[in-house]
């Protein structure tokens, strides 16, 4: 099989890996989540499902009883998690302070690591540099 076709095959097998189930904290914009690529349809942004103002641990609940993982910068998650364990899952973003078009970037740029953990029962927290 010619080099080309291989390269187009793994990049269609990439974009049609099943769906992520992440929601995103509010310290990060939902503009973040609404300009993000179709493999990240099933993403969520906590104003999307009527938790914008709630503390980290209603985030942390509904995340859990939904089968979410949670994108966030704050470092409080990893504290929850610490203490109360998973589900869900963390993708704790350490990279400092990003643009939303950076944030897109590194978060397309990390889709298969983040899918990897996601699909890992081992794992339970990524931290993105």
């Amino acid at each position: 099989m010619p080099a080309l076709h291989l390269q187009q095959k793994r990049k269609n097998e990439f974009w049609n890996m099943p769906d992520m189930r992440l929601l995103f904290d509010q310290n990060i914009s939902f503009r973040v989540v609404r300009r993000l690529p179709a493999c990240f349809a099933a993403c969520r942004h906590v104003s999307d499902v009527g938790l914008h103002d709630c503390n980290d641990d209603k985030i942390w609940q509904f995340a859990r009883q939904n089968d979410f993982t949670v994108v966030t910068f704050d470092a409080d998650f990893f504290k929850i998690y610490s203490i109360k364990g998973a589900p869900p899952k963390i993708v704790w973003l350490r990279a400092g302070s990003l643009t939303n078009a950076e944030l897109i970037d590194l978060l397309v740029l990390k889709y298969s690591d983040i899918s990897v953990f996601i699909g890992d029962p081992a794992q339970n927290c990524l931290e993105i540099f």
